[in-house]
């Protein structure tokens, strides 16, 4: 899903997607997304963040009879930008990031992605 909110100053472009994550690995991505939130990744998540324009970024695990997935939401005023910078970023924690996408989730952001279709938006 990716939609456009109209503010007092500019337009915020949301992303919200599903990714599973590969069998085995729902553990280790709690804990290094829980680490990138309260933990010692923190810091560097945030800087991370900031310098690729995004301005909410939220993940849920969430449990199917097929297996886990993250739900993903992300918000920024120039999604393509942020994502095209967190692709291709050689900044450490960005380096990481993708390193850790690969091995829960089997996703290579540099070798881009396929968006959402919206289907529904109410209130939109």
């Amino acid at each position: 899903m990716s939609r456009e909110i109209v503010g007092a100053e500019r337009a915020t472009q949301t992303l919200c997607f599903a990714a599973p994550l590969l069998p085995g690995t729902s553990s280790s991505d709690r804990e290094e997304m829980l680490s990138c939130w309260h933990g010692v990744r923190s810091d560097d998540h945030t800087a991370s963040r900031r310098r690729h324009g995004i301005s909410r970024e939220s993940v849920w695990i969430q449990s199917t009879p097929n297996g886990d997935v993250a739900v993903v939401l992300i918000e920024s005023a120039d999604l393509p930008n942020a994502l095209l910078g967190l692709a291709t970023s050689d900044e450490p924690f960005d380096v990481w990031f993708r390193e850790h996408l690969l091995t829960v989730h089997g996703m290579d952001m540099r070798a881009g992605m396929t968006l959402p279709e919206l289907v529904l938006d109410f209130g939109g």
